[in-house]
């Protein structure tokens, strides 16, 4: 942020650009102007107060002239009114849209590319038709609340909205466009669904088996994916973009899974099934169209044939790594153990397999009656 000595000549030459711009004053201590993408220009105040970053508004640029925004800024300063926090003036008038471009261009290197595309979509989607058009320091959480429960249809919507509204407003926060610990967002709950996951059972594994045996003449590759799937518990991403040098001593590096780079420890059949692969090109599962590797368009198409051959057309792919879990604990393997074969970095995210091990618990107090002398 820029500080240099404030003009009225020089106010009014400031060009917008396609982010916020803010210019300090260099005579009065935290007061300057903020150009935005708009073209619309306020004088603000910024300052600290109980350890805590305040910016007031002082007044349109357009329709103040410096010399009077200046003898604002000292009257304030001079009164301590800024600490007024609950005043509607105590944030900088700045649109939520224009906040909202303004996130998603400073802060998308936290996100990778493929969640920086979702997030936008449900930016564009579920979030500014709400929002747009309101100042994003009168947004409070009655607003929010209000925006959540209107969502209550599509509740999936909701959940993938909620975290991204939330970024929203934690970054206002930092960039200044409301004062600290204002997140609206905070506290809001999440809908209750049930569960997406599917298991597959033993019979079921064993007609998958049999339709990817049929496969595999003609669709050696996608065969390959869609057994390497099952057996390693992995994402259909991280199988597709593996390279030949990820995969080394009888392990899988990942370099980029969704959680970060991670080891898969292989068992015997899925290095069997590696090693048998054609070694075409740097991709493990190199397209035969291209250099690239096989996408997950062709492999969700090869998918829809082989689970409605197999007679499970309500499986979803994903539901192979739910399989692999529920295998896993099945056989007496930890949740702790399961988050780390599945990538997980937070161990919550595992403990949605717990009803399974309910049901372990169930069948073995079953187990124990006839050697307890229980009632036959």
């Amino acid at each position: 942020m820029p500080t240099i000595r404030l003009s009225q000549r020089r106010v009014d030459s400031l060009k917008p650009d396609k982010k916020t711009l803010d210019f300090r004053d260099c005579v009065i201590r935290g007061f300057g102007v903020r150009v935005l993408p708009s073209g619309r220009k306020c004088y603000f105040l910024h300052s600290q107060v109980d350890g805590k970053r305040v910016w007031r508004s002082i007044g349109d640029a357009h329709a103040m002239t410096l010399e009077c925004a200046r003898g604002k800024a000292t009257s304030l300063l001079a009164s301590r009114s800024l600490a007024d926090e609950a005043s509607p003036a105590a944030v900088a008038p700045i649109l939520f849209e224009d906040v909202a471009d303004e996130v998603f261009r400073r802060y998308k290197r936290h996100w990778k590319a493929s969640t920086l595309r979702v997030n936008r979509y449900y930016c564009r989607n579920q979030i500014l038709p709400w929002f747009k058009g309101r100042a994003i320091g009168d947004i409070t959480r009655r607003d929010v609340q209000r925006w959540f429960s209107s969502l209550h249809a599509t509740p999936v919507a909701a959940d993938r909205s909620a975290p991204v509204l939330s970024v929203i407003f934690r970054q206002a926060e930092i960039y200044g466009y409301r004062p600290e610990g204002s997140n609206p967002c905070t506290g809001i709950k999440r809908y209750r669904r049930r569960n997406r996951e599917r298991f597959l059972d033993h019979d079921e594994i064993r007609r998958l088996s049999r339709v990817l045996d049929e496969k595999r003449e003609k669709r050696p590759l996608l065969a390959a994916v869609v057994r390497l799937l099952l057996l390693t518990g992995c994402r259909k991403s991280e199988v597709l973009t593996l390279k030949w040098p990820d995969y080394r001593e009888g392990k899988l590096y990942l370099r980029d899974s969704k959680t970060g780079p991670r080891t898969v420890w292989l068992s015997s059949p899925a290095r069997r099934i590696l090693d048998g692969l054609p070694r075409r090109g740097p991709w493990v599962f190199q397209s035969l169209r291209g250099e690239r590797h096989l996408t997950k368009e062709t492999l969700d198409r090869f998918w829809r044939d082989v689970r409605a051959e197999a007679g499970m057309v309500d499986v979803r792919c994903h539901d192979l790594r739910h399989t692999y879990a529920s295998v896993a604990l099945a056989h007496g393997e930890t949740i702790l153990t399961i988050g780390r074969l599945l990538g997980h970095n937070d161990p919550a995210t595992t403990l949605k397999y717990t009803h399974l091990a309910d049901a372990s618990v169930h069948e073995a107090a079953e187990a124990l009656v006839p050697i307890l002398g229980g009632e036959g």
